[in-house]
């Protein structure tokens, strides 16, 4: 469509800081959708992210149509393509535990799990520090 500038509304607050750089992240279910959308950055010569919560996201798409006639809206044209997004989605864990009970283990009995690597390692400790327990309930530190 040889477009060159770009702004982009998106109501994932994660993802739009993400994509910006302000955020990083280590979660893989996003980092390949986050190569793609950089990748697909490169095409435009100015592209923005903004964040818009999702209750104010179609109240700001309207304000930005603008049209000389009032009674006047523009379409928006919707294209479906037949190529999926980069999504990882999982139904089950493998070992039927759930995701975070590595992390009680860690928290709870300063153990790490069998057979894991020293960079494994690091990484679970990184992400138990984002975690507390108080009792048996595992909180998320904010």
């Amino acid at each position: 469509m040889n477009i060159k500038e770009l702004l982009v509304i998106g109501d994932f607050d994660l993802l739009v800081h993400q994509v910006q750089g302000e955020w990083t992240t280590k979660n893989v279910k996003i980092l390949l959708y986050l190569h793609y959308i950089k990748e697909l950055s490169r095409r435009f010569t100015r592209i923005e992210f903004k964040h818009v919560p999702r209750a104010e996201a179609l109240e700001t798409l309207s304000l930005m149509i603008q049209h000389p006639n009032k009674n006047y809206i523009d379409p928006i044209n919707v294209e479906i393509h037949d190529q999926y997004a980069y999504c990882f989605h999982i139904d089950e864990e493998l070992d039927g535990k759930p995701w975070y009970f590595d992390i009680t283990r860690l928290l709870e009995a300063q153990e790490y799990p069998e057979n894991v690597t020293s960079k494994q390692k690091r990484t679970l400790r990184r992400m138990a520090n984002h975690f507390f327990l108080n009792g048996e309930i595992l909180y998320k530190r904010t």
